[in-house]
């Protein structure tokens, strides 16, 4: 990951949610896999009432169903149903768990003294529901013009990993929190100090100034097989060079996976009939086959007519959303 990405994770990173409902909310709103475990009968003394609930990611939890023995057993059982390692009853069979994992609705019994040790002496029986089945859709948007703005109001109502990226510190003016040191505070944040920048923005759209735009490529795509993720690059800067560039990198990223299924992510670039077809043949000319040039996706977003900045967001979205769910 390079250096400019993780110093503004870490400096914007939130604790997670404490609260179940402010964690089905935030996970889901992230398409993060996740599990809401809730008490759905009590039979004698136990630690939690009926109908309480907890969330269980892969690496984190919020909310409590009275911790101990059962607690454990509870976020145990929550993670092998993410990883597809129990039998329950599931929405759709698919054949390769590693790549999606499955809805699923489970029950498990607890007698809490005889197997959990837990002074109660009670029993209860927990349901699982297991949600985000599908392979998380992250999105990586260079450029802050008119078409990504509109595009983002979009995105903010999808269930999606968005970082968003720009050169051009007064871009993410409008969206800051912190009003009166608006430049200041971007630029701090430009120059690697260590104010954190806070968005108006929805937790899940992550913006990044940097100089090096092209330094977010490579750790965008890496993780790509390892995380069974659906990657989509789209390419909007200012400048037509950089626009190149970042196409450049993008295929070459891709081209160096290891595992050649998954080899391409969507590479999309917006543009106009003439820089379509002047970007295709540079880059026959540097070398590239004519396969890789024509899984590059230019123009971008479906034809539906319009050039209007929302329009043409429209058409990007939907032209993601439209591969996103063919590949499930």
């Amino acid at each position: 990951m390079s250096e400019s990405l993780t110093a503004f994770i870490s400096a914007n990173s939130l604790m997670p949610p404490t609260r179940w409902y402010d964690g089905l909310a935030e996970y889901q709103q992230q398409g993060i896999a996740h599990v809401l475990a809730t008490i759905a009968a009590v039979n004698g003394s136990a630690p939690r009432a009926l109908q309480a609930k907890m969330i269980i990611t892969q690496d984190s939890c919020c909310d409590t169903l009275g911790g101990g023995g059962l607690e454990h057993d509870v976020m145990s059982t929550a993670r092998q149903l993410l990883n597809g390692e129990v039998e329950a009853t599931v929405s759709k069979q698919v054949t390769d768990k590693k790549a999606v994992r499955r809805d699923a609705i489970y029950t498990k019994h607890y007698p809490l003294g005889a197997k959990l040790a837990q002074c109660c002496g009670g029993s209860v029986t927990v349901m699982f529901e297991c949600f985000n089945v599908t392979p998380p859709l992250s999105i990586l948007v260079f450029g802050a013009g008119h078409v990504a703005a509109a595009l983002m109001t979009i995105l903010a109502e999808l269930p999606c990993q968005v970082d968003w990226v720009d050169s051009r510190p007064e871009m993410f003016e409008p969206y800051l929190l912190n009003k009166p040191q608006k430049i200041e505070s971007l630029q701090q944040g430009l120059n690697g100090l260590d104010t954190p920048t806070l968005y108006q923005l929805p937790a899940h759209i992550r913006p990044h100034i940097s100089d090096e735009p092209v330094d977010f490529v490579r750790p965008f795509i890496e993780p790509f097989n390892e995380q069974g993720s659906q990657r989509f690059i789209l390419i909007m800067t200012h400048d037509h060079s950089l626009d190149f560039d970042l196409v450049r990198a993008a295929i070459d990223s891709s081209l160096a996976n290891d595992n050649p299924r998954n080899s391409m992510p969507y590479i999309g670039c917006i543009s106009s009939a003439t820089k379509a077809k002047r970007f295709k043949d540079r880059l026959l000319q540097r070398g590239y086959s004519e396969q890789v040039v024509d899984n590059l996706t230019m123009p971008i977003g479906l034809p539906i007519g319009g050039k209007e900045p929302m329009t043409v967001a429209v058409s990007i979205a939907a032209q993601i959303l439209q591969q996103y769910n063919h590949q499930l």
